[in-house]
């Protein structure tokens, strides 16, 4: 009776579920596909452009993670409210988003500027002067971008919110399309060589923003941007959002920034070291696709929910949706390592680099269909439903224990090279999985409250 109870009110059918989902899946392997391309077709130029390009793909993935962490603390508020039915105040969350990250990821590209000098002589370690020079290209004229991305990810986000994640998967199928024709022109065609794919991301990372955020301002939308250029900042609406964004923020950068300094311990390897390092990190990133489009679709789930008052419901899309990642997960996990030789081949690496992201890339996919979802969405719901700084803890605490000082004890000391650094990875996701799910189970997350 309480499980028809609960079907008979469900916020969220099926279909729903599925118009929500399969956009985000499709969205982030199109992303995804785009990396793939962008580091094959890097690679004709050679190892040391593999490399440089990589590096820096770092970097931006650690800023591209901060806007994606202050986007979601507006989307859970916006869909809190939206599920309390308070739509001027959902309306005037992702208002002061947009303005806020906007001003805030201006400020960030200005510093990645100024600091260029320490990332790429100190932040990065041990580099050869070709690696240095492809990498100082690539971050060139890839960091004009930083606003646009940040106000990529602030629009996509609304439309998700709404439920629309359709939207954000047609911007960026077209963006990709134009992407990869532009990388292949400047770099098969003008040998371009690194700049071949820095330019074509500009371009497309400046179009997908401007495009996003204009439809955004249609005030036919359930939640929309104001039309207007004059701003004033509600400190207290911005200050929930940064509730959830702030300590998301921290954890995602720790996150990049731990990868950084394991990276600079993977550079003392080697090239050979560093381009496999970096060929498997790109590869396994469509292993784990599915849960990462997946739990940006369960923060709206759960937000809506949350803000219903409803944690029964929460708790029932939870574990729906967690079922489904891990299907999902055995079934992207098969076809990457049934396509892993064709990939490799593609890349033309050499034999070394080879060999050592052929092995990164089949742990991963062991590890991955176990523990993952375990250590990367369960946490979701927790900062959905307001509870963000626990799993701020968890993980700058395993962070630093686990995936940076346990990589350089397994690499160096047990001499396991670069790949004792996917070793501590591994351990780090166990030691999350077992917090969280005791986290879940105890049901501390159901007592918070974003808005």
């Amino acid at each position: 009776m309480e499980q028809t109870s609960l079907q008979s009110k469900k916020l969220f059918t099926n279909k729903n579920l599925f118009k929500l989902f399969l956009p985000l899946i499709i969205e982030q392997f199109l992303e995804y596909l785009v990396g793939l391309a962008d580091s094959i077709m890097v690679a004709h130029v050679g190892e040391a452009a593999v490399s440089g390009v990589s590096l820096v793909d770092f970097v931006m993935a650690l800023l591209i993670s901060l806007f994606a962490a202050l986007a979601t603390g507006g989307a859970v508020i916006a869909g809190q409210y939206m599920g309390k039915k308070q739509m001027k105040e959902s309306r005037e969350a992702v208002d002061q988003m947009v303005w806020f990250v906007g001003i805030f990821s201006i400020i960030i590209m200005v510093i990645i500027y100024l600091m260029k000098p320490l990332i790429l002589n100190g932040l990065f370690g041990q580099i050869t002067d070709e690696v240095r020079g492809d990498a100082n290209t690539y971050l060139m004229i890839t960091a004009i971008s930083i606003p646009f991305l940040a106000l990529y990810n602030v629009g996509a986000a609304i439309f998700r919110t709404m439920g629309n994640s359709k939207l954000p998967m047609k911007v960026m199928l077209a963006m990709n399309i134009v992407h990869a024709i532009g990388n292949a022109i400047l770099i098969y065609g003008f040998n371009f060589g690194t700049a071949g794919v820095a330019i074509p991301t500009l371009i497309t990372r400046i179009a997908a923003a401007i495009i996003i955020i204009t439809l955004a301002l249609n005030k036919r939308n359930a939640i929309y941007i104001k039309k207007s250029l004059k701003h004033k900042f509600n400190w207290p609406m911005i200050k929930k959002i940064l509730s959830i964004g702030v300590p998301f923020g921290v954890e995602n950068g720790l996150f990049y920034l731990g990868r950084i300094i394991v990276l600079s311990l993977v550079a003392t390897f080697g090239t050979a070291a560093i381009a496999a390092n970096a060929v498997s990190g790109t590869i396994v990133m469509f292993q784990v696709l599915p849960g990462m489009a997946i739990g940006l679709g369960l923060t709206v789930v759960i937000s809506r929910c949350v803000g219903a008052g409803d944690y029964e419901q929460a708790k029932y899309y939870n574990k729906k949706i967690m079922r489904v990642v891990y299907a999902s997960h055995v079934v992207s996990c098969v076809l990457v390592l049934a396509l892993l030789p064709f990939i490799m081949n593609v890349y033309g690496l050499s034999e070394a680099a080879t060999t050592l992201a052929t092995q990164n890339i089949w742990w991963h996919a062991g590890f991955m269909v176990v523990i993952w979802p375990l250590a990367y969405t369960l946490p979701v719901t927790f900062r959905a439903s307001g509870d963000a700084k626990f799993p701020m803890m968890v993980a700058i605490l395993s962070m630093f224990f686990c995936r940076i000082a346990l990589a350089y004890l397994l690499s160096i000391y047990f001499n396991m090279g670069m790949f004792g650094t996917w070793v501590a990875m591994f351990i780090d996701w166990i030691v999350k999985a077992i917090i969280y799910v005791c986290r879940y189970m105890s049901g501390k997350w159901t007592t918070f409250h974003a808005i």
